[in-house]
């Protein structure tokens, strides 16, 4: 497994991880254009991609700028290999390393995702508009986690 900073050229292949995942779907997969994910990982955050044989299996995505995770996805024949522990810390860490303001981030209620990001120490505060279940971190949470 490879883990490296998210460029420009791996737009493509985050887009094919992120329509393969089966929680947490789009509606509708033009919701999530190319110049969005260029905008976030170039922009407003940073991203990080995991690559197995040359493969593109997950990615994560931290909007620095709004002080949210915008994305974390892994492939679901990657699941439970330890991807998405390591997309998350180095996401993470790297947030940490910018602010030590607390961040947020939005997921279905009562799934894998939402009891995963439990398990990293991020606590569930409320719900979103959408219904979404939303979580907060806080600097202190991720260190002494």
């Amino acid at each position: 497994m490879i883990f490296r900073t998210a460029e420009l050229s791996d737009i493509k292949q985050i887009q094919v991880v992120r329509h393969l995942v089966k929680e947490n779907t789009l509606s509708n997969p033009d919701l999530v254009p190319d110049q969005d994910v260029a905008y976030y990982i170039s922009v407003k955050g940073k991203g990080w991609v995991c690559e197995v044989n040359g493969k593109m299996v997950g990615f994560s995505i931290i909007d620095l700028l709004d002080k949210s995770v915008w994305a974390l996805f892994v492939d679901p024949d990657f699941a439970e290999k330890g991807i998405g522990k390591e997309l998350h810390r180095l996401m993470m860490n790297w947030y940490f390393e910018q602010t030590k303001d607390k961040v947020v981030l939005g997921t279905d209620p009562n799934t894998r995702a939402a009891r995963f990001y439990a398990l990293q120490g991020w606590r569930l505060v409320g719900t979103y508009a959408n219904g979404e279940a939303k979580f907060e971190l806080s600097y202190a949470d991720w260190i002494n986690g």
